[in-house]
């Protein structure tokens, strides 16, 4: 099943948010736009952060899922020096879930305002 959280990046290049297969949950890489596209927190990594990771959250729930399921995340930025702040926010969220965790530094996103993209792999217990 196919779940969307409403952002015009969706639609534009025929995405989901979330796919749920059996007990496997996919999230698509999530970035702190809101559902018209606008970046939310320009300047702050950590806000970006949680931002993505409460966004990530609510498609979970929507796909019957949650934080807790999470076993992997995958962490794109645009500046690595900003890995503290970014890490700082997702270990509130993931603390006790302590899921395989990476994250890379690549050129850009698909905006400049953009500083972190976070996608998720969850199994449902």
């Amino acid at each position: 099943m196919n779940y969307s959280s409403g952002t015009p990046w969706e639609s534009l290049a025929g995405y989901s948010r979330a796919v749920r297969l059996g007990k496997f949950v996919f999230v698509a890489g999530t970035a702190a736009s809101d559902s018209e596209g606008k970046v939310q927190h320009k300047e702050n990594a950590y806000e970006q952060t949680k931002y993505i990771l409460r966004k990530i959250e609510r498609s979970l729930t929507e796909a019957g899922s949650k934080i807790g399921d999470v076993v992997r995340t995958r962490i794109f930025v645009t500046d690595i020096s900003l890995y503290q702040d970014i890490l700082k926010a997702h270990n509130e969220f993931f603390h006790n879930v302590r899921p395989v965790c990476t994250m890379v530094e690549v050129s850009s996103l698909i905006s400049d305002e953009m500083l972190v993209e976070v996608e998720v792999d969850a199994i449902i217990q």
